[in-house]
């Protein structure tokens, strides 16, 4: 039997050179859909539920959102929040009443006695609980050592330091208070922790305000209001742009301003105006004074230490003054 040969589509011929493509048809196909966005940007992922939640949190509080991370304050002075890492440093700052926006749990964290009393104390003061991903607490605090806990704390909100010296001034001469106005100033204090425990002796011997320079000066964060123990929730700390100005302000008001130095005029205990308004200035230990401020005060005043001691921590200064302070004011009442 004869086959046809001729018969169309038979006889497959091969081609040599290059085929025919699809002329780049599937080209965008093959682009894909770009980087993979950020968890907290995924609407279906865990993580943009606890940031709403976060934020929905702030606008109840009365903040607006901000981000939660630790950046240095913008040039025109914007406070930005903090965040306390690690179990021992978040169960502290929580028994000392630190101010906190939310606490971030680990998922799946390894529960301790510190995580549990970290979650109790913040169910009793209505602090928001959010559960967050190992990688976003990492993502979150630059990648500190957190242990599965991270405490979010809002911005400390200073008043202007003329205005609440002139407010205290006028409170005392209406009978408000009792004893009169007793504020301290610092000069030079860049160390939180020294805050924190002027900020205390300022509570414990009835002052009204801590006065702190706009530059070169430590301001209140988690570390001052640990060391504070609660107490910068009943001392206001105030900022003055310029702290010679401030002075020369309060000087105008009535207060009598006492430079603490080493080398001042008149010993501590021989003070002649304890019972007067009186804003008491710091140093740091080491520079002192600095030397507009030492010209501007009323007067320089030392404390009486042995001679083989050179300088008192700037915090163990105050305390020592104003314990000083409060007991020629209760004695000559």
């Amino acid at each position: 039997m004869a086959t046809n040969s001729s018969r169309p589509g038979a006889v497959r011929k091969l081609k040599k050179g290059p085929s025919v493509g699809t002329g780049g048809h599937g080209r965008k196909a093959l682009e894909g859909k770009g980087p993979t966005p950020k968890a907290s940007e995924r609407t279906y992922h865990k993580a943009f539920k606890n940031k709403e939640l976060a934020e929905r949190s702030a606008a109840k509080h009365g903040d607006a959102p901000r981000g939660a991370t630790r950046r240095p304050s913008g040039p025109k002075g914007r406070a930005t929040e903090e965040l306390v890492t690690g179990r021992n440093s978040v169960v502290e700052a929580l028994r000392a009443g630190i101010p906190a926006k939310v606490l971030y749990v680990a998922v799946r964290v390894d529960m301790d006695e510190r995580v549990r009393e970290s979650i109790k104390l913040a169910a009793e003061r209505g602090i928001p609980l959010l559960e967050a991903q190992k990688p976003e607490l990492d993502r979150l605090t630059e990648d500190a050592i957190h242990q599965g806990l991270v405490l979010q704390i809002p911005p400390y909100e200073y008043e202007d330091a003329v205005d609440m010296a002139s407010e205290v001034m006028a409170k005392w001469k209406k009978g408000h208070i009792a004893n009169a106005p007793l504020i301290v100033a610092l000069d030079g204090i860049t160390d939180t922790r020294n805050l924190g425990a002027i900020i205390r002796s300022v509570s414990a011997f009835s002052g009204q305000i801590v006065v702190i320079p706009e530059r070169r000066s430590a301001g209140v964060t988690a570390a001052a209001w640990k060391t504070s123990a609660g107490a910068a929730v009943r001392v206001p700390v105030a900022k003055a742009p310029n702290l010679n100005r401030a002075i020369g302000a309060f000087q105008k008001m009535g207060y009598f301003v006492l430079g603490l130095d080493g080398d001042g005029d008149v010993s501590l205990p021989d003070i002649s105006v304890a019972t007067d308004p009186i804003c008491l200035v710091v140093g740091s230990e080491g520079k002192g004074l600095s030397r507009l401020v030492r010209e501007n005060c009323d007067q320089i005043v030392s404390i009486p230490i042995n001679s083989d001691m050179e300088s008192l921590n700037a915090s163990m200064a105050v305390g020592i003054s104003l314990y000083e302070i409060s007991k020629q004011r209760a004695t000559q009442a």
